[in-house]
């Protein structure tokens, strides 16, 4: 089964969106224009509106979360993180941080562009309660630890601006360092959360499904690494004062990690979630 012709019509639409959004961002980044930041935020918003209707078109079509591809894995993925931007931009208003999800999610669509759309086997034991909260947990968890390397990464920019006294491009368009730092946090803490929970429903679902919680697959020793990373993390920046810098370039590692679980466990190691990204 393919996408439904309204499915990809509303697809194609939202990526289209998250292009303009991306534009409009990079603009903003020069000129610092507040309607120019409030209209690309308003086109991400539009474009993950179009996003959820064509997911809905396809569940209905197919009676499935449709992820059982790499092209539908990574419109998951875009997804997820229009929704965790919208949520923490409301919540923390980080303005600047939009150039990094607007230009990351277009990334990930744009990706789309060049994947065929293939017909996909449905597998009947891909279905459930279990399956379904394993997969948007992580999905949104995965989204929201990607906006905290992106706040890490801008967080680094000004350190290096203030600390070499050289108050130019970023310096005038980055907020303080605090405001940066909290966000990543909070944006770390949520992902944690939602990570660890998603992990535990896929454990349900493996036990409910294959009889036993573990299996060694790839994916499970990768995706329990990624955590241990980021569990880590909040146990030094909790009890050993790691903040500011330390946090940011640990968050920027736990990505790139959490980015190979993502796709180079599934395409280079295999195992049962190979079939995801196929």
């Amino acid at each position: 089964m393919t996408i439904p012709s309204g499915a990809k019509l509303c697809l194609q639409i939202s990526t289209l969106l998250y292009f303009i959004s991306a534009a409009g961002y990079l603009c903003y980044l020069f000129n610092q224009k507040d309607r120019i930041q409030k209209t690309a935020f308003y086109l991400i918003g539009a474009g993950v509106i179009f996003h959820i209707i064509s997911i809905m078109v396809q569940v209905v079509q197919s009676k499935s979360l449709p992820v059982h591809n790499l092209e539908q894995s990574l419109s998951i993925a875009g997804l997820a993180l229009g929704c965790m931007f919208l949520y923490f931009q409301l919540r923390m208003n980080l303005k600047i941080l939009g150039v990094f999800a607007a230009c990351l999610i277009s990334i990930i669509m744009g990706s789309l562009l060049l994947i065929p759309d293939t017909a996909v086997e449905q597998i009947s034991i891909l279905k459930g309660f279990w399956l379904y909260a394993h997969i948007l947990l992580v999905f949104l968890g995965e989204a929201a630890l990607a906006l905290a390397c992106g706040a890490g990464i801008l967080y680094l920019l000004q350190e290096r601006d203030l600390k070499t006294k050289h108050f130019g491009f970023f310096f005038k368009r980055l907020p303080s360092l605090d405001l940066l730092d909290s966000v990543s946090y909070t944006c770390i803490t949520t992902g944690f959360s939602l990570l660890t929970v998603g992990l535990i429903t896929g454990f349900i679902y493996a036990k409910s499904v294959w009889g036993h919680f573990w299996s060694w697959d790839p994916k499970e020793i990768w995706s329990v690494g990624t955590w241990l990373v980021y569990a880590a993390l909040l146990h030094y920046r909790l009890f050993a004062g790691w903040r500011g810098r330390k946090s940011a370039i640990i968050t920027i590692i736990g990505f790139l990690i959490l980015a190979f679980t993502f796709l180079g466990v599934n395409l280079i190691l295999g195992g049962h979630h190979q079939g995801f990204t196929k």
